[in-house]
């Protein structure tokens, strides 16, 4: 097809996993191994060796101009995927077609030759994405003023700051105007200002029609960047399709959609330290009912269920309610009234928070559970751990939706006066 602009078919990568056995804790453990040695093969030790599959079996296509948020947990494949579309590695089965020239930014100042000052990796970068050096020039001063480096653009680049480094990275990749933009979640390493200088670059790159890859765990910025999602699990493609409803998928994937969450019988195995222990995290409806489904105009709560293994001040639980695409709607804690100096002795205790009707809007939510000591030691995070549902209507003939927009739908004062 004329408008793809790249596909992928049954595209794996294999990794063979070694770990050679030695162990040389006395003089007699070396001269054993080396008589052991001399009747192997070759001489090598034996090593043991495992095959691990980083990607398997992925198939989909992108046309021009579309925007790609790549998601999926940690290891799921989705560095190994882009490496293999930029050509950092070479597929074990499948292939790859792509049309277009590619930039990539994969790791912190990818292609780079750190001898090199900043001007010339410039150069050298444009050289490589198959620039003239007419059209790197044209683009080299709007390069080095979005990277912020103009004072030392001539200093070799092994000088730089890791942020200047990155900056300077990510204005090359996506200055130089590749028809195809892969971008690793290398973003998450500079400041606030610098993501939303990246993210708003992107928007720009995705605006002008080329397509862009862009792996992330950040599912507002896949939300607002991408038209469409491709989500990994275990090396294997698990749905490619509409940003949002992708990223639904894989949140809730991730959460219990009974409404209830139990932690294993044996204490030891629980979230947490040897402080508290987490037990078991409900949502309740208004009537005390474990639910995951509940009824915008009642409130509800949220319970977190642990045991203190010894006496503790200053201890704080907390729940971050998050929308389906990612957005954070609140967060609260369980010392938001300012008892911090409170003092848990050993026992099973239950922290609740109600949630009052009207305050969340229709759709689904998740809820994330932490507990830490300020500022000192976090004892467990988890998270989407929980999933539920606010629906328009408590059964037949219940309320009806009335249109309103946005996560949350808080009943705030007015006043109506009739001016003379």
């Amino acid at each position: 097809m004329a408008d793809v602009a790249l596909r992928a078919e049954n595209l794996s990568k294999r990794y063979q996993i070694s770990a050679v056995q030695r162990r040389h804790d006395t003089l007699r453990d070396q001269l054993m191994d080396g008589l052991k040695t001399m009747f192997r093969r070759n001489g090598r030790p034996q090593a043991s060796a495992e095959t691990f599959w980083a990607l398997q079996g992925v198939s989909f296509e992108v046309a021009q101009g579309e925007a790609v948020g790549i998601i999926g947990r940690n290891g799921a494949g989705k560095s190994t995927l882009l490496k293999l579309l930029s050509r950092v590695t070479k597929p074990t089965a499948g292939r790859a077609e792509i049309y277009g020239r590619v930039g990539s930014l994969l790791e912190v100042g990818t292609g780079f030759d750190r001898e090199l000052s900043g001007r010339e990796n410039i150069y050298l970068s444009g050289a490589i994405l198959g620039m003239t050096r007419a059209e790197i020039a044209n683009k080299f001063d709007e390069i080095v003023a979005f990277a912020e480096v103009e004072p030392f653009v001539d200093t070799p680049v092994k000088r730089y700051s890791s942020g200047m480094y990155l900056r300077l990275a990510f204005a090359v990749a996506a200055h130089l105007e590749p028809e195809i933009l892969l971008v690793d979640e290398v973003l998450a390493v500079g400041d606030a200002a610098f993501q939303k200088k990246c993210l708003g670059k992107m928007g720009e790159v995705g605006r002008s029609g080329r397509t862009i890859l862009f792996v992330s765990h950040n599912m507002v910025a896949v939300t607002r960047l991408c038209n469409r999602a491709l989500w990994l699990e275990r090396g294997r493609l698990h749905a490619f399709g509409g940003v949002d409803e992708v990223i639904a998928r894989y949140l809730a994937a991730g959460a219990d959609g009974r409404g209830e969450r139990r932690f294993c019988e044996d204490l030891d195995q629980c979230p947490g330290s040897e402080y508290v222990r987490l037990t078991a995290v409900r949502v309740r409806n208004q009537e005390g009912a474990v639910a995951n489904v509940l009824d915008v105009r009642l409130p509800f709560s949220v319970e977190m269920v642990y045991r203190i293994l010894r006496p503790t001040a200053n201890l704080r639980l907390g729940l971050r309610i998050v929308a389906y695409d990612g957005t954070v709607v609140f967060s609260t804690r369980d010392l938001d009234d300012g008892n911090e100096e409170q003092v848990r002795n050993p026992g099973d205790y239950i922290s609740r928070c109600t949630i009052p009707g009207n305050f969340l809007d229709y759709g689904q939510y998740f809820v994330s559970f932490g507990a830490d000591f300020p500022m000192t030691r976090s004892h467990f995070a988890l998270q989407q751990a929980l999933a539920f549902q606010i629906e328009p209507t408590g059964g037949v003939g219940g309320h009806v939706a009335d249109g309103r927009s946005g996560l949350l739908r808080i009943r705030l004062p007015w006043v109506i006066e009739q001016l003379r």
